[in-house]
């Protein structure tokens, strides 16, 4: 569908992009990954026709139905659901002629309208875009107000909704998860499993990919490589191929280093000068060494806190929220060094609330919180890059908010510093301005890490980070030695940081007694039963004599009967499916097939997302059943 052969991209003097070449066929959903600045935002501005190609082949069909999210936030007064229906202009069009012909008193105008209204959806405009927006965490009770009185992540939303309502052959979504929370996350993932048309995703979560693409395109070096598989399998595959090529790199170093010995040993012999000239000749015919451009990594810790006391914050049934209005209610906590604490919930659930009022930039409006007298916060907060001022420099910034452990540094030890964090030459001069969010949330970290907190309250840190700096955030968060209170949508960090979890919800902060997997099962428990689907009761049997409970649970074990056997046909029909599956993904992996003239080979793609869905919905079922059955 999608063809790229040879493309250079360029942005300024530096070439994006070069000698790029690969195809998307229908129906593939295909991950783009890189380093920030390697072009993947530029990639998807080409295959939406707002940026050319200066050199090579692009071909993409005219008639391509493409819909993308907007980065303008809409300020209109117009209903946040009817900014969201404005997605499907096909509909407004329709609708737009259906009062034309009315206005004309025109019947068979207006007949064809309602036919042509049915057929795309129209009476049910409405729910549907109230389900897209209720799964990004909207409040249902406030989707006809204004979309100017939500805030700007709440705006992104929208218009991520807005996207997700276009009927579209192509989608494209550039960081889509960037505004949301781990809820919304969990439903737009399967929302996007379930999606017919073709995908192309820039993200950095680890794991929303894996549970998403089959195959990822990465651009490093301005090139484009592709792999088949989700994430993971590219993380694997590009090891390989990285210690292959380091491997030949060595092999051909020591027939160099043969060869050389052998010309400066003999070049002066009359006897061996052909010799000689003939190996100076091969040597100059030898494949260049193929130099493993690693890129430039992070590295860096947080320092030693100078305190540890215990505990560093303790709160004591603490009403939380602003004035006239408390978000959460009867809040008792208490934080001691070495804790690994997640905060879940749904978006305007309290999460960002309790972590202000921890940092001590909300007061308690009823109960107590008791702060050790050696505590340092370290808090990054949802909006922490937009405190930077754009017209300073990152030194500049580093000093002004880094605190008095920055001012004592020298300059040499300031630039060191920044140069943990991407920072480098004449880089830590540059306005704050030039900066993408990814460098803005870099420069934020370095100044909180540079004033040694014993205490983080991170609320979405990820935001804008590319995977090489999450990682490095991972690693330094599981050596830090003070606490950390994490809020994020990210599972991999989430996962690899905490050990306990507090569940916001209906104004309570509670203990939630399982991992991330337990929670997302949690939580298509819960959506299930608001819909109508799921019922869970909560009462407890009463008291029953030996034989009583004896029947009834023989009667149990019939009644369970039918859900065992569904479960082995499922588990039978799982196996096959993911057999099917490394067949077919071994094939895909194969780069003759795309030199095949087959027509068949076109529906692979689509056949491989298909058994994909297949698959995940078997292992949905499996889980259901084992749940029911107690397993």
């Amino acid at each position: 569908m999608i063809h790229l052969r040879d493309v250079l991209l360029r942005r300024g003097p530096e070439p994006l992009l070069e000698q790029a070449t690969f195809s998307i066929l229908r129906g593939e959903k295909v991950g783009i990954v890189g380093r920030n600045g390697s072009g993947k935002s530029s990639l998807l501005a080409l295959i939406q026709g707002t940026l050319s190609a200066d050199r090579g082949e692009f071909e993409c069909p005219a008639q391509l139905r493409i819909a993308t999210v907007a980065q303008e936030l809409p300020h209109s007064q117009r209903p946040v659901i009817e900014h969201v229906i404005d997605g499907d202009q096909g509909l407004r069009d329709c609708e737009q002629r259906l009062q034309e012909a009315e206005q004309r008193d025109d019947g068979v105008a207006q007949a064809e309208a309602l036919a042509q209204y049915e057929l795309q959806g129209g009476y049910t405009a409405r729910s549907r875009a109230a389900a897209l927006l209720d799964g990004l965490g909207f409040d249902v009770q406030r989707i006809d107000e204004p979309i100017a009185a939500f805030s700007g992540g709440l705006r992104m939303r929208a218009n991520l909704a807005r996207a997700l309502m276009c009927p579209s052959d192509l989608l494209l979504l550039d960081e889509p998860t960037n505004h949301l929370d781990l809820d919304a996350v969990l439903w737009l993932e399967r929302w996007l499993q379930e999606y017919a048309g073709t995908l192309l995703l820039v993200s950095h979560d680890r794991d929303f990919m894996d549970a998403i693409v089959g195959r990822i395109v990465h651009l490093s070096a301005a090139r484009a490589t592709s792999y088949t598989g989700n994430f993971t399998r590219f993380e694997q595959q590009r090891a390989a191929r990285a210690a292959q090529q380091q491997a030949a790199n060595e092999k051909l170093r020591r027939e160099a280093d043969h060869v050389r010995s052998f010309i400066e040993r003999f070049r002066a012999k009359a006897s061996k000068a052909r010799q000689a000239q003939s190996r100076i000749k091969w040597l100059e015919r030898l494949p260049d060494i193929v130099v493993q451009r690693d890129e430039a990594g992070y590295e860096w810790r947080f320092a030693e806190p100078r305190k540890l006391p215990t505990p560093l914050i303790a709160l004591d049934h603490v009403e939380a929220g602003y004035a006239g209005r408390r978000i959460l209610r009867s809040v008792s906590l208490s934080i001691a060094p070495g804790a690994r604490v997640g905060i879940l919930g749904r978006n305007g659930a309290g999460k960002s609330t309790l972590m202000k009022t921890l940092a001590g930039e909300l007061a308690p409006l009823g109960g107590s919180c008791t702060a050790a007298a050696d505590l340092a916060t370290g808090f990054f907060a949802q909006l922490e890059v937009d405190q930077l001022d754009a017209e300073s420099s990152a030194l500049l910034e580093l000093t002004r908010r880094g605190g008095e452990i920055v001012t004592g540094w020298t300059p040499q030890q300031q630039r060191d510093h920044l140069g943990q964090f991407g920072f480098r030459g004449d880089r830590v001069f540059e306005p704050v301005r030039h900066f993408s969010g990814g460098e803005r949330a870099r420069l934020s970290l370095a100044i909180l890490v540079a004033r040694r907190p014993n205490l983080l309250l991170l609320d979405e840190p990820t935001n804008h980070l590319d995977l090489e700096m999450r990682d490095a955030l991972l690693l330094s968060l599981q050596e830090f030695p003070g606490a950390v209170v994490l809020v994020s949508h990210d599972r991999g960090l989430l996962g690899g940081v905490c050990d306990e979890f507090l569940r916001v919800r209906d104004g309570e902060v509670e203990a939630f007694d399982g991992d991330l997997d337990d929670y997302a099962r949690w939580l298509a428990t819960t959506r299930r039963g608001a819909d109508g689907v799921t019922t869970i009761s909560n009462a407890e049997p009463p008291a029953l004599d030996r034989m009583e409970r004896k029947r009834l649970e023989a009667e149990a074990r019939n009644r369970l009967a039918p859900q065992r056997a569904e479960l082995k046909r499922v588990e039978r029909e799982l196996e096959v499916c993911l057999a099917e599956r490394q067949t077919l993904e071994a094939r895909l992996a194969d780069p003759a097939l795309y030199a095949s003239a087959d027509p068949a080979v076109r529906a692979l793609p689509a056949a491989h997302a298909a058994l994909l869905t297949r698959i995940h919905d078997l292992e949905e079922r499996w889980l259901m059943l084992s749940e029911e059955l107690g397993q």
